[in-house]
């Protein structure tokens, strides 16, 4: 493709995504397509023609579309908001059309700056101090593994320098609940702890946050058992109740203990931005490492998360590589990420947060946020005002988790009731929401924040989910 032909098709395809923005909402929220569907559209040998601008375009619209979930659909209320702003799309196109090569400063050093730059103004506007430093993962899931390496080689004085784990004599310890993100669990394998190693502390049974004095006590015994206490994840904004961990009480055990506490905020640190969200995480300056995405809820455009440390030299000291043919005299004065991260090589990805707070501007992100949670306390209200329905979790930010438990029913029954009248909705199309397990009961997570919703939308799904819950009942009663 020449830069000319790539013009041609380029503006099409901007027009084309325009367009299905703006009419997403014809769209069923959830594919309505079986497993194969998609592939079975395709021919199963490679194409051996070039295909025409108006074929690629056929195809988006004939094959490609009938196959997607519209996370960017007004009605869409599923795992968490992916709310992809279009600003931060443009970002993304650049990045891929200036195709850097993120291995060095020097292989390009705007690529290196600018993402020190955004981090760092990403730091400022959450209210983060200057004693952070930051840089640009794929996901909060490596930015956890980047992190419980870290803090395995800080708990064996860079063991990875002599045999590793297989030359320490006490099993390393890893603390988090139940409530935690599933990639902490992966990231504690991934690094070698092993499952055993894993403790899940007890939780409030209101509020689903860590119990310090639980922590104290799972701490000792591990002492006291000859196991050395490593690393404390705790979740601000855990994925199933959007529950807060006290980083103050938890902070001050770490500190006692010498253990490495990391923050696992993956989609509630976008509330930073919002000063009156701030408490829920009050303590985070205590903490070794933060990560967490601005591609949820903030608007930026998917892969984009965020991780800060206080001691870069422990971080790179584990992460850095210096192979001979990457080596320079620019490396004693620049950054050079990939002493930072995991990969060698990065995207430009830090374009898409530029893009975003340049167009777009944060003022413009702060408002689209308080509506979702004003949005989310209405939605919580009529809930809790209409009888037989329950919201099983605090309302901290912009997600409501609700069950409907009509009189009569077992607890098995109003769990076969809450996935059916969840997937009624699912199946439609008309909406997308998220069943999960609370307390060994099916309960809805009704995750508010694309940016397209409006409170006009939060009405009409309350009137689907009840209308949906009466077709299901009507089904145990008759």
């Amino acid at each position: 493709m020449t830069p000319e032909e790539f013009r041609n098709l380029g503006h099409m395809l901007i027009d084309w995504i325009a367009e299905y923005r703006s009419n997403i909402e014809k769209h069923p929220v959830r594919s309505q397509v079986e497993p194969g569907d998609v592939r079975n559209c395709f021919s199963t040998a490679p194409p051996d023609q070039q295909a025409s601008n108006l074929e690629i375009i056929k195809m988006l619209d004939e094959k490609v579309i009938p196959g997607m979930t519209h996370v960017q659909h007004p009605m869409y209320y599923g795992w968490f908001p992916s709310n992809a702003a279009l600003s931060s799309v443009l970002g993304d196109l650049t990045s891929s059309g200036l195709a850097a090569l993120g291995i060095s400063w020097e292989s390009c050093p705007s690529l290196t700056e600018i993402e020190e730059l955004v981090c760092d103004w990403m730091r400022q506007l959450t209210g983060l101090s200057d004693k952070w430093l930051g840089c640009i993962h794929d996901t909060a899931s490596t930015a956890c593994l980047t992190s419980l390496i870290v803090a395995r080689e800080h708990a064996t004085n860079l063991s990875q320098n002599r045999d590793g784990l297989q030359g320490e004599k006490r099993p390393l310890v890893v603390y988090t609940t139940e409530h935690s993100h599933s990639s902490v669990q992966k990231a504690a394998l991934l690094a070698g702890y092993g499952f055993n190693n894993i403790r899940y502390i007890r939780t409030d049974p209101i509020t689903f946050a860590m119990q310090p004095q639980e922590l104290s006590r799972a701490i000792q015994e591990d002492l006291n058992g000859g196991r050395l206490p490593a690393v404390i994840v705790a979740t601000s904004g855990s994925t199933g109740v959007l529950s807060f961990d006290p980083l103050e009480e938890i902070a001050k055990l770490a500190k006692e203990h010498n253990i490495w506490l990391h923050v696992d905020a993956a989609m509630a640190g976008s509330a930073l931005i919002l000063s009156e969200c701030r408490h829920l995480m009050q303590g985070i300056e205590l903490a070794d490492a933060i990560s967490w995405n601005p591609h949820k809820w903030f608007g930026a455009q998917n892969d984009c998360a965020l991780m800060y440390v206080q001691d870069t030299n422990m971080l790179q000291s584990v992460m850095s590589t210096n192979p001979s043919y990457l080596r320079s005299v620019a490396s004693i004065e620049a950054t050079q990420l990939r002493d930072w991260t995991i990969p060698l090589g990065r995207r430009f990805r830090a374009l898409k947060l530029l893009f975003m707070l340049e167009i777009d501007g944060i003022e413009r992100i702060r408002t689209l946020m308080r509506r979702d949670i004003q949005n989310a306390c209405w939605l919580a209200g009529q809930i809790t005002d209409t009888a037989n329905w329950k919201v099983v979790a605090p309302v901290t930010l912009q997600m409501v988790c609700i069950r409907h438990e009509p009189e009569g029913l077992t607890d098995d029954e109003i769990d076969t009731h809450t996935l059916n009248w969840v997937h009624a909705i699912n199946h439609s199309g008309k909406a997308l929401i998220t069943p999960s397990i609370l307390n060994g009961q099916w309960m809805v997570r009704i995750s508010i924040g694309a940016i397209l919703t409006t409170r006009e939308h939060i009405e009409e799904l309350w009137e689907i989910i009840q209308k949906a819950a009466e077709e299901s009942l009507n089904e145990f009663t008759h």
